[in-house]
């Protein structure tokens, strides 16, 4: 078992201490980075009255990213399903 390590994510203006393994870090990092930047471009762009409102956007628009890339992987698998069978059919029907 990997030693734990703790860290500190500031996200929105409030430090959030965290007990993770080793491995996860970089890619919390990364994430709170985004929400940070994405946070300050929604607080360019829109008239935003508090940070709960900042943060629900922020949380929508990466579940939104995260599903339309689950979209685009069954679309993909549906595409390579329907090009295999082709494959199948043309190769059942050269060597009939």
């Amino acid at each position: 078992m990997a030693d734990k390590l703790k860290i500190k994510l500031s996200i929105a203006d409030r430090v959030y201490p965290l007990t993770i393994n080793p491995e996860q870090e970089e890619g919390l990092r990364k994430a709170a980075k985004k929400i940070e930047v994405m946070i300050k471009q929604f607080e360019q762009s829109y008239a935003v009255r508090d940070k709960q409102d900042v943060l629900a956007m922020c949380a929508l628009q990466f579940a939104a990213q995260v599903e339309q890339k689950t979209i685009d992987k069954d679309d993909d698998m549906s595409n390579v399903a329907n090009r295999l069978i082709a494959l199948s059919d043309l190769l059942h029907d050269h060597l009939s």
